[in-house]
């Protein structure tokens, strides 16, 4: 404090001297200053403050300005608990040379053995956060190595339980959720502190030696499922039409057998009929019989048959233009 007042007399024209209330007063605002930066500490909007007692967390404060006891008492750290964060696993993502985002392969991460022993290349984003800034900062030492480590684990023992296909195709949204719940599991288990939002596959391709024999297969596997697809059209159309023309010759042939069985049924009752009736009046009925078989055989004949004994001295009149079978000849008689 002397040497900043004779600093001050020497700034002061004239060089007069300063009262000593105003320098007490000096003195006791910059004390007040750095007791306010060495009592206080502000938390951002994006942070949560954790407190440290001789190292120990005591308490944790959300955003604002807050007391504390200073340093080496009292320390405070300040996680940024509402980010997001983004780890790439298998590639690196950057700037290019002209100002376009490049990508760069990393195989010793995404080259993966699946469980059919074929090779995959998986490129993979992994979304994380803090859900607890206690466990974060004190259980693990390195978070985001951790959090790589155990998302490209989880990921080799995912894929090391499927087989190549159903990775390269349908599977890849149950891929990701596997890994995702995996991860959560083990991180849960070492008490990081961190959720995971995310999983997201980028890239899931064969190795770039063999990628084109597996598009050869895959058109192969395409056009088999093609095929099959049109086979199973045409059985569905040609199956029920038989199925439908088998039942209705079965039901023609159903219906034939109960006409014919009901025709036999009833020419046998009405034998049985004239049988009976025969037995009371035989000449009766063989001259009937006689009579109702000629009129079936001879009904349908063009024969016209006179009895020379009825109408003696009488000329029959015939219509010959009539008669079946006659065609008529105009202006002839």
């Amino acid at each position: 404090m002397k040497r900043s007042q004779d600093k001050l007399k020497q700034v002061m024209p004239g060089g007069a001297g300063l009262p000593g209330s105003f320098v007490f007063l000096i003195a006791v605002g910059i004390a007040a200053v750095v007791a306010f930066f060495a009592f206080t500490f502000k938390v951002s909007p994006d942070e949560l403050g954790v407190v440290m007692r001789f190292g120990k967390p005591i308490r944790t404060e959300p955003p604002g300005l807050h007391f504390r006891l200073p340093y080496p008492i009292e320390e405070v750290r300040l996680p940024k608990v509402t980010r997001q964060n983004i780890i790439e696993i298998g590639m690196r993502t950057g700037q290019g040379t002209r100002g376009y985002g490049s990508v760069r392969d990393v195989p010793e991460e995404s080259l993966i053995l699946t469980g059919d022993e074929n090779i995959v290349d998986v490129d993979f984003v992994v979304f994380w956060r803090i859900k607890d800034a206690q466990h974060y900062l004190f259980n693990i030492q390195n978070p985001e190595i951790t959090v790589k480590e155990v998302a490209e684990s989880a990921m080799r023992e995912v894929v090391g339980q499927n087989n190549i296909q159903p990775i390269l195709t349908e599977a890849r949204q149950k891929t990701e959720q596997a890994v995702q719940k995996l991860m959560q599991d083990v991180l849960d288990f070492y008490g990081s502190g961190v959720r995971i939002d995310q999983v997201q596959l980028q890239k899931v391709d064969p190795p770039s030696q063999v990628i084109d024999a597996f598009r050869d297969v895959q058109a192969a596997r395409a056009d088999k499922e093609r095929l099959q697809n049109e086979a199973f059209t045409y059985a569905n159309r040609i199956v029920p039409e038989a199925r439908g023309e088998a039942e209705r010759i079965l039901q023609g042939a159903r219906a034939y057998k109960e006409q014919t069985v009901a025709e036999a049924t009833g020419q046998a009752a009405r034998f049985l009929k004239v049988y009976e009736e025969y037995k009371k009046a035989p000449e009766v009925t063989r001259r009937r019989m006689y009579l109702e078989t000629m009129e079936r055989v001879l009904g349908g004949t063009d024969k016209i048959i006179l009895d020379s004994k009825a109408g003696q001295g009488v000329v029959p009149f015939l219509p010959l233009d009539q008669l079946p079978g006659t065609k008529k000849s105009g202006g002839s008689n």
